[in-house]
């Protein structure tokens, strides 16, 4: 339960700076980083802080590839990787298809929104959005959340 807490306050926060500012801030990342791996150590010892490690991994892993091609950007990934190590490599895969949902529907948005899709070609959209939707999705289908 209090990962879910501190889950959502860490959301919140990136959606608003990437919203307003278009980007998730390091400020936040980086102790929230160190609060997942904490809470990870504290709750397990060593194999929860082996937990942390794998999750942030494949949530650094799942946005590596978009990032490197210019679709997404580092703080995107740096949230999805700490979103795994938060809450492990299965909740962050489960985020992760939420999360690409959402920014799919988001995209169809902008090129309507732009009026159509010649029209909406290099215009960036705050991904992070997508992220906390998805996240806050696989909060709601988890049946432990409850």
């Amino acid at each position: 339960m209090l990962t879910n807490v501190i889950l959502l306050i860490i959301l919140l926060v990136c959606t608003i700076t990437d919203i307003r500012k278009r980007k998730i801030y390091n400020k936040v990342v980086f102790p929230s980083l160190a609060v997942a791996f904490a809470v990870g150590i504290i709750s397990d010892g060593l194999s929860g802080f082996g937990a942390s490690t794998v999750g942030f991994l494949v949530g650094f892993l799942l946005l590596l590839i978009p990032y490197i091609f210019g679709g997404m950007g580092a703080g995107d990934v740096k949230l999805m990787a700490l979103i795994g190590a938060l809450k492990g490599y299965e909740f962050v895969i489960e985020s992760f298809i939420y999360t690409a949902l959402i920014g799919g529907l988001l995209a169809v948005g902008v090129i309507i929104v732009r009026g159509g899709f010649k029209r909406s070609l290099g215009v960036g959209m705050p991904y992070g959005v997508a992220i906390a939707g998805g996240a806050v999705m696989a909060l709601v289908m988890d049946v432990t959340f409850l």
